[in-house]
């Protein structure tokens, strides 16, 4: 089976995604203050938006190249404006901070893996398609 290229980066970012979901309960990703690698504050709407956004993921990059293409531009939007918004005002408006919280002080650090994936999304979402490159799998 070969999976195009947003197939294959829709699958990688299913995984990272899923990883993200499940740090929270695993013990020895978690520092005495309960952050995540000694950097997040995780909370049950955070887990269920990364669980979410893997199991989208990881659908697009089953059902088809298409699916996958969609995914990567939607999802990238998304993720890369949550991440400019929290680097701007501390909170997030996927996990509703924003609204419940307002403001806050948030290290900027925090919104890197938004920032990140958003980006990569967008560009892989409209890379140009100058053929099928493909990855075998």
């Amino acid at each position: 089976m070969t999976f195009s290229l947003p197939r294959a980066a829709a699958l990688a970012f299913a995984a990272i995604l899923l990883f993200a979901a499940a740090t929270d309960y695993v013990p020895a990703f978690r520092d005495a203050e309960g952050r995540v690698f000694g950097l997040f504050r995780l909370d049950v709407y955070k887990d269920a938006l990364h669980l979410a956004s893997g199991l989208w993921a990881l659908a697009a990059a089953l059902w088809s190249r298409s699916a996958a293409v969609t995914f990567l531009r939607a999802f990238g939007a998304i993720y890369l404006l949550d991440g400019v918004v929290g680097a701007l005002t501390g909170s997030s408006f996927l996990d509703l901070s924003l609204f419940l919280k307002g403001f806050q002080d948030s290290p900027l650090l925090s919104n890197g893996p938004h920032l990140s994936l958003g980006l990569a999304g967008v560009v892989l979402g409209w890379w140009p398609r100058r053929g099928a490159a493909t990855v075998a799998a």
